[in-house]
């Protein structure tokens, strides 16, 4: 029986055994990737928090916007609704509150109505005030009117809790001041400047400047100027 012949393998020549096979990473390895997820964790977290910053920041800055595009929108259909009536005033500043008498807007007509405009200190606030509306009822007569009027100053200086039912605050402000264009200038409207000797000082100024300080810490500040023509002189409304 004849064997198979034999390879012979020089001396110091023998074949190495294969390399076994990788059975998975290393522990520094996985150390290593584990830091590595980490820090893209840290930085992915970061940005999405900064998105979502941004975001909220700007749905701040745009409901604020509209509070106060809205309180700007009241203050002129107030002006432009300035109502003169015989024996009464129909605008009235004393350094604190701006009282209006206006139309209602109410089909049919209820009668005429008393609103007061002022800044009200708010120890919540940052900044300290709050620019506030107030309506008086629908009035009738001169008898209601006067009432209204009375109690529209009344509830600038020490507002009761039955004047506060008809109160809303609007705008957060540090301060506001107003002017009267009269006489082809702006002026202080409790100053005499721009008036025609023999005219009531009740009577309607030419335009009226309002000037808001926003208070501090909102998404909106700094100062807001609205002027307002008056519609009489065939300028068209605010």
């Amino acid at each position: 029986m004849t064997h198979p012949a034999r390879l012979s393998v020089p001396p110091g020549r023998e074949r190495s055994p294969l390399p076994a096979a990788s059975g998975g990473f290393t522990l520094i390895e996985l150390l290593v990737a584990i830091a590595l997820m980490s820090i893209l964790a840290i930085m992915s977290w970061r940005g999405i928090d900064g998105m979502v910053r941004a975001q909220e920041q700007t749905r701040l800055r745009a409901d604020e916007m509209l509070v106060i595009q809205s309180a700007l929108g009241q203050w002129g259909a107030d002006l432009d609704a300035i109502l003169p009536l015989a024996s009464t005033t129909p605008m009235d500043w004393d350094g604190q509150v701006l009282r209006i008498t206006r139309r209602t807007t109410a089909v049919p007509d209820e009668g005429a109505l008393v609103v007061a405009w002022t800044r009200r200190d708010a120890p919540g606030v940052e900044g300290g005030g709050q620019w506030v509306r107030w309506q008086s009822p629908p009035v009738r007569n001169r008898t209601e009117w006067q009432q209204a009027w009375q109690q529209a100053e009344q509830w600038a200086r020490t507002p009761d809790e039955q004047a506060r039912r008809y109160e809303i605050s609007l705008v957060p402000i540090t301060n506001w001041q107003l002017f009267y264009f009269r006489g082809g200038a702006w002026s202080n409207p409790l100053s005499s400047a721009g008036q025609t000797a023999g005219t009531p000082a009740s009577t309607l100024p030419d335009g009226v400047r309002l000037q808001i300080t926003l208070s501090p810490g909102q998404a909106l500040s700094g100062a807001i100027v609205r002027d307002w023509v008056n519609p009489t002189l065939g300028g068209g409304r605010t």
